[in-house]
């Protein structure tokens, strides 16, 4: 059974990540759905690597925390899937109002996921560390990489979107954990 309070954190952290999300389509459009796949990939993997960085260091040079990058993986993970769905496109193919619908029923997938896992696995999210948080999604990056070099064949493994939702759940889990203190 879940934490009380883990459906309306999860919730609370992924409208926090939509915000951020939806003030970047006003500035910029559906600019990312030029992206592929792999784009998207080493895009999460510059995040989490700043994530472990800052870990390691304690230190930012440019001002920004651990908490907004968190945040940049949950929407980045979130386009991935997008792009995986549909396909990346020459131009902005998308307005505002249809990424924003995208990027909803794509967040209401790793919800049910994150509530299946969690009864399956007894919220052990709570009892970890961030910085494992920070690991387990570079491990996933690496894994999607690995994947996308074989042109996305696996043989016993879950595929890229798996990995990209596991990405996205785990910095849920971050974002929520980051703002709980």
């Amino acid at each position: 059974m879940s934490h009380p309070d883990t459906n309306s954190q999860f919730d609370a952290a992924l409208s926090s990540c939509r915000e951020i999300f939806s003030k970047k389509l006003n500035d910029y459009g559906a600019s990312w759905r030029i992206l592929r796949p792999e784009a998207v990939t080493d895009q999460l993997f510059i995040k989490a690597k700043r994530i472990r960085t800052l870990e390691i260091t304690g230190e930012s040079a440019v001002g920004e925390g651990i908490l907004p990058e968190f945040m940049a993986i949950v929407n980045y993970a979130i386009v991935g899937i997008i792009q995986l769905e549909r396909g990346c496109a020459d131009r902005k193919d998308m307005s505002p109002a249809e990424a924003l619908a995208a990027y909803d029923e794509v967040a209401a997938r790793a919800k049910a996921l994150m509530i299946a896992k969690n009864h399956d696995y007894g919220e052990a999210w709570r009892d970890m560390r961030v910085l494992s948080y920070t690991d387990l999604i570079l491990t996933k990056i690496e894994r999607t990489k690995e994947i996308e070099d074989n042109g996305g064949r696996t043989t016993v493994s879950e595929g890229i979107d798996a990995n990209y939702m596991d990405m996205l759940n785990y910095a849920t889990f971050g974002v929520i954990k980051l703002t709980e203190k």
